[in-house]
């Protein structure tokens, strides 16, 4: 067995392994079937850009004992003969008449016996990436065996993280906080904020990231209408509340945090609205512990922002985070996934500073047994002033 792998020593992976053939044991499955980035990327350490690519479909199988087996286009046999997987079968893809499915099948049917049990992961935040007539016909082929629900598999394992997962979503925080740092040198008054978006991803960049998956915000008076909508070419003006929101990637894994900035003095408005969302994560921070569910964090968040005098914003106030951008569980009134130890979690409070206005704010955070332990810089207590 190969002692060193891509982005890991192969004994993080084997871990990896082990804990989920423990819970596929207990669940009744004889193999598991993985087919996304992130879960390929999370048991074997296979890392490219290449999955932008939607012509070729990539599978990896894991038996229920012994070493799973990565059934994947040829392109990628030289990079996945670099990670600590050994056994990997490949076809010349892409194939219109058979895409891998028949190599697919020969692989399930020689590791499950015809009773057997498949596991897939089918429920919230999971997706099958590939073509779903190629999925009923691997259904059918491999009949008498069944295909059964994964999810609970695969996301009880991957949402505690090792401490070298840990290692490195800090590293990624670290080069984000560097990056969030330089703001005042790409931003001021009248410069666009389509530019403000660019220089930015420039900066996480030169700071060491890898790429930038994600790079969302806003500007506007006191606040801004949203968090998501593409940058414009409006210029920012004073009085403006500036808002970047990144998920950067380094060998991996993300960050996901934002930070606020006034162009010019700040409003007494704003100044509060960030005072506010400051004190609420503050209170958060000192107050969670494993044990709690995800919806108790969003009341937490909640009930601090209404204690600071400040209008709390709909939707969730966190989530997890990881090898993906957001993670389960959502800090939401209807989440009751149980808060464990090792954790890697959002904070994301918002708050309404208007009828069309918002703020929010947001931490990275690992939780410990003793409580929250900050991965990204801890933003100023002050709302910052650029110019």
């Amino acid at each position: 067995m190969p002692e060193t792998s891509l982005i890991f020593p192969a004994r993080e992976y084997q871990n990896r392994i082990t804990r989920l053939q423990d819970r596929m044991a207990t669940a009744g499955a004889d193999a598991l079937l993985l087919t996304t980035a992130a879960d390929v990327f999370y048991v074997t350490g296979f890392l490219t850009r290449f999955w932008e690519s939607p012509a070729r479909p990539w599978f990896i199988v894991l038996p229920v004992s012994g070493d799973p087996v990565a059934v994947i286009p040829s392109i990628g046999a030289a990079l996945m003969q670099r990670t600590w997987i050994t056994q990997v079968r490949t076809w010349d893809a892409p194939d219109p008449a058979d895409d891998g499915l028949s190599l697919l099948v020969d692989t399930l049917a020689s590791l499950v016996p015809e009773q057997g049990k498949i596991a897939a992961p089918m429920g919230f935040e999971t997706h099958l990436r590939m073509p779903l007539a190629d999925y009923h016909a691997l259904c059918a082929q491999l009949a008498p065996r069944q295909v059964m629900d994964g999810t609970d598999i695969v996301q009880r394992v991957r949402e505690i993280k090792s401490e070298a997962e840990i290692a490195k979503i800090r590293t990624t925080c670290a080069i984000a906080g560097r990056a969030f740092d330089r703001v005042s040198e790409i931003a001021g008054v009248d410069r666009p904020l389509d530019q403000v978006f660019r220089a930015f991803q420039a900066l996480l960049l030169g700071e060491g990231a890898d790429w930038v998956s994600y790079l969302a915000g806003g500007a506007g008076a006191d606040g801004y209408g949203d968090v998501i909508s593409p940058a414009t070419a409006q210029p920012l003006e004073r009085g403006d509340i500036l808002m970047l929101d990144t998920g950067a990637v380094r060998e991996g894994y993300f960050c996901d945090f934002d930070r606020n900035y006034a162009i010019g003095p700040a409003s007494d408005l704003a100044k509060r609205a960030h005072s506010a969302l400051w004190s609420a994560t503050e209170t958060c921070l000192e107050a969670l512990r494993p044990g709690m569910l995800a919806r108790d964090v969003h009341q937490i968040l909640r009930d601090a922002l209404i204690a600071q005098g400040a209008t709390p914003g709909a939707g969730r106030l966190g989530h997890g985070l990881g090898v993906t951008l957001t993670e389960w569980p959502s800090f939401t009134p209807k989440d009751t996934t149980p808060l464990r130890a090792g954790m890697v979690l959002t904070l994301e409070p918002g708050a309404l500073v208007g009828p069309d206005r918002i703020m929010v704010h947001e931490e990275n955070i690992v939780l410990r047994e003793s409580g929250a332990e900050l991965l990204s810089p801890r933003a100023p207590s002050d709302l910052p002033e650029i110019g």
